[in-house]
């Protein structure tokens, strides 16, 4: 009987085996290749610790157009410039919509921010207000102009006194302060010390970045098992403290007819009555577009 158990559970283990792999076969036959999934866990243990490492391998073998299912997550890795050119600039639309990662979904932001969005008359709305505003060229270029001077200035004093830098740390500086003076025309770091605003960011970052169980098991999302939300949470209370005082301080010098600047920012654009793009943000919304969450790429890199 003991023999007939372990024979009926290996036959079926088999069937179940087979199935599974034809039907995983046949729902991805629209889909670039790549390595067949296990079941449940789908190609997550091929990924190990390092998965920038295991995806050169796999592209390897696979092409630069690779297809993977990550636990319920069907996707698609590209991993060649001329690919990703392909991709960006002729196919963007198919592409535009983003798989919203759960460490992103405190406070809402996902839902009203430009970077998460899907292709929508919002998204439009606020590709407008950006690409109007923050993406001159020439203020861009003047903007640049200072922070990089600002950047030279800080290298040149550490190299008089033979200190050592942190180019990561100078780095992240003057580009945090590229995209806080284009949005409100104030630094929010400085080179010598971290500020409490700039500790939060770069926190919050690395929380977003790290592999996080509920992005590929939705079921246990709630559970926030590596605390990865909770931590978040306590960066978003310190950014949104931040910019509510900016917003507030805005406000109080727009009543008085005073200015931080002598030109415009975003900031200053939304809030004041010259903000005539058709879009009716509130200050929840006005946060969100704020965050400098993969903006900096736009900043530096623009091309009109």
């Amino acid at each position: 009987m003991d023999y007939l158990s372990v024979t009926l559970l290996i036959l079926f283990s088999c069937t179940f085996f087979k199935m599974f792999t034809r039907i995983t076969k046949s729902s991805i036959t629209n889909l670039s290749p790549g390595p067949v999934p296990l079941p449940i866990i789908g190609n997550l243990l091929q990924l190990c610790k390092k998965p920038h490492e295991s995806l050169t391998r796999l592209a390897k073998v696979y092409g630069p157009l690779m297809s993977l299912k990550l636990d319920s997550v069907a996707t698609i890795v590209v991993s060649s410039p001329a690919m990703a050119k392909e991709i960006l600039q002729k196919h963007d639309h198919s592409f535009a919509s983003r798989t919203i990662l759960e460490a992103i979904t405190v406070f809402d932001h996902h839902k009203v921010s430009m970077v998460w969005l899907p292709v929508s008359p919002q998204w439009h709305n606020l590709r407008k207000i950006t690409n109007s505003h923050i993406s001159a060229t020439q203020k861009l270029d003047s903007i640049r102009r200072q922070k990089l001077n600002d950047l030279v200035a800080y290298l040149c004093q550490n190299a008089s006194s033979s200190s050592v830098v942190d180019i990561g740390h100078a780095a992240f500086t003057t580009v945090l302060n590229l995209i806080s003076n284009s949005f409100f025309s104030i630094d929010v770091a400085n080179y010598d010390s971290d500020s409490m605003f700039e500790t939060a960011l770069r926190e919050g970052m690395l929380e977003a970045g790290k592999p996080n169980l509920s992005d590929y098991i939705p079921a246990i999302s709630f559970m926030d098992v590596q605390g990865i939300k909770r931590r978040m949470r306590n960066y978003a209370r310190i950014m949104d403290y931040t910019f509510d005082k900016i917003m507030d301080h805005k406000l109080e010098l727009a009543k008085e007819g005073k200015s931080i600047s002598s030109s415009s920012d975003l900031l200053d654009i939304i809030l004041g009555p010259s903000h005539d793009d058709g879009v009716e943000l509130q200050r929840h919304d006005i946060k969100a577009l704020l965050k400098p969450r993969k903006l900096h790429s736009k900043l530096v890199r623009f091309e009109p």
